[in-house]
């Protein structure tokens, strides 16, 4: 069994290189959408950083390449191998359901104390009390607020094992097994501050063991997928949009091409408050952070929405966008400028501070002659992995239900219980295989194949510490990963042409640019990983990159040719 050192606190070193780290995940931004508009002056302020940074062109996110690992990627320096993460709705074969039906249906259940249960994991916006509202329904004053305080512990899935109590509900930040870059940076005396499309993604804390994320200090999540309402005193960076303007339709943000730019405005502002010594809605003073920054939304869905005939996305295979999606790169460009610009108010500040632009994940396809929906939008074009085993009992019924199975541009699978021998898992195979061509399959990883990427799939028989390779296996690793041909989404929806998630190149190769008045401009193409981000802003802050117990398990390195 491998042991995890975990170092004593750490004291921010005067010599560092940077005093403040800003990271910012554009989601969805390959390198070639930097590229691209780098070459053609469409995101000046990005050009700008790149004349003082180092741009990796051959980054790879995590895989799978959701937003759940991808954000624990860039934070803790580790896969899903070694952070548990594989996606915002998976599995544990450990974990018991939540006491009460989630907002996205996943059904409330019977917790049995000091024995495995297995429950499908939700870690998205249906935990919130009311993910309909801005703030997530909330005890907050303001309705465009947000954070933990809307997250309804009821709805969490259960530890039958946890102590004193068995059964207690499992928090974000518990729910991964490893620490992170807030939780090394926050007993160093940091002050740290992080701001993101969901409640739950306050597990970039990473585990406090209480329901307090206590390694952020200060966290803003209003709800991406919550309905639509006019935003007063909220214009849109570059693009000068009057939120206050928008027609509330019943939709959530995503759904329209200027809404997500209101919506991301939100958390556009409370990196200004925060850069300006203020809390994230500017109503106390507070230090400016070590480490901090937001994701943004609206590149994302500037590349799979389709909006009463509109289509965002690209012109062609080169990564031309179209207008829609131009738009959207633009206003990110535009909002990091005026980031740039509160920063260089005060020059000691701007001088001590390192910017980080990557991305969680890409988008794939690229090509939109490469878009291939299954079922389909007609719903009459084959069906996806999960429907095929789902027909022949061999994976749990709540997988038809509820927030529905995990599958996007990937399918990932998780046995019943009783049906996770070799035997039935062969059985399972020999399912998909013999449908391959209806389910748009291009690869199928399991056993070894799926071994070589993650712990193997099981029920560990010995409570083991945070992090270790457990015997008899990982409760959270899927039995079975289809990987689909490149451009098949699993979906009927009308309104999209791309997904992410997948192992495909449109899915992982994203930007990543690492900026510092001081740095000189290089680009470096050897492959690197946004797992290699984390140790970095440690290294860079003057801290010891092997206080992250991923990076000591996995052997995470710094990246490469940085001053």
């Amino acid at each position: 069994m491998l042991a995890v050192t975990v170092t004593a606190p750490l004291a921010i070193a005067d010599s560092a290189q940077s005093s403040h780290v800003l990271l910012i995940s554009i989601d969805g931004m390959h390198a070639v959408d930097y590229e691209i508009c780098a070459a053609n002056n469409t995101c000046p302020n990005m050009k700008k950083l790149g004349m003082t940074g180092v741009n990796y062109t051959r980054t790879t996110t995590s895989r799978p390449s959701d937003s759940f690992p991808g954000l624990m990627a860039l934070v803790t320096g580790g896969t899903p191998r070694t952070v548990g993460a594989f996606y915002d709705v998976a599995w544990d074969r450990v974990l018991a359901p939540p006491h009460t039906t989630t907002g996205n249906g996943l059904a409330g259940g019977v917790c049995v104390p000091n024995q495995n249960n297995g429950t499908q994991t939700e870690y998205e916006e249906g935990v919130e009390r009311d993910q309909t509202m801005l703030n997530g329904g909330g005890p907050y004053s303001s309705p465009i607020d947000g954070g933990v305080l809307s997250i309804w512990g009821d709805r969490l899935p259960r530890d039958p094992f946890s102590k004193p109590t068995p059964c207690l509900p499992v928090f974000p930040w518990n729910f991964i097994r490893t620490n992170t870059i807030y939780g090394v940076i926050h007993a160093a005396g940091g002050y740290t501050a992080w701001s993101d499309k969901h409640a739950v993604y306050a597990a970039v804390s990473g585990p406090t063991g209480t329901s307090v994320p206590s390694n952020v200090d200060d966290y803003y999540s209003p709800e991406v997928n919550s309905n639509q309402i006019s935003l007063p005193k909220v214009v849109t960076a570059g693009t000068n949009f009057d939120c206050n303007n928008i027609v509330p339709s019943g939709n959530d943000w995503t759904t329209d091409f200027q809404a997500i730019q209101c919506y991301d405005q939100l958390k556009v502002n409370a990196v200004l408050n925060w850069i300006n010594g203020k809390t994230h809605l500017g109503g106390a003073t507070a230090p400016v952070p070590v480490i901090f920054g937001m994701n943004f939304q609206s590149v994302s869905v500037g590349e799979k929405l389709i909006e009463n005939g509109v289509f965002g996305g690209y012109k062609d295979g080169a990564g031309n966008p179209t207008p829609s999606l131009l738009s959207e790169i633009q206003f990110v460009d535009a909002a990091i400028g005026q980031m740039v610009q509160a920063l260089q108010k005060d020059q000691t500040l701007f001088n001590s501070t390192t910017i980080i632009i990557t991305a969680k994940h890409g988008q794939s396809p690229i090509d939109p002659a490469r878009f291939f929906p299954i079922p389909g939008h007609s719903g009459a074009n084959g069906t996806s992995p999960a429907n095929l085993l789902l027909a022949q009992n061999l994976i749990p019924p709540v997988e038809a239900a509820g927030p529905g199975p995990t599958e996007d541009d990937i399918s990932q699978l998780w046995l019943s219980p009783g049906n996770t021998t070799a035997t039935n898992t062969m059985s399972a195979v020999g399912v998909l295989e013999s449908n391959a061509k209806a389910a748009g399959i291009g690869e199928i990883f399991y056993s070894t194949s799926l071994e070589t990427m993650f712990n193997a799939p099981g029920v560990p028989t010995v409570n083991a510490p945070c992090c270790a390779l457990q015997p008899g296996g990982d409760p959270r690793t899927p039995d079975i990963i289809v990987a689909p041909n490149v451009g098949v989404v699993y979906t009927k929806s009308t309104s999209k042409q791309a997904e992410h998630g997948g192992f495909a190149h449109d899915d992982t190769n994203v930007m990543l640019l690492v900026s510092n008045p001081a740095f000189a401009p290089r680009t470096i193409n050897s492959f690197v990983e946004t797992t290699q981000v984390a140790p970095t802003i440690l290294t860079l802050l003057g801290l010891n990159p092997n206080a992250l117990q991923a990076v000591q398990l996995e052997g995470t390195p710094v990246l490469p040719g940085l001053p």
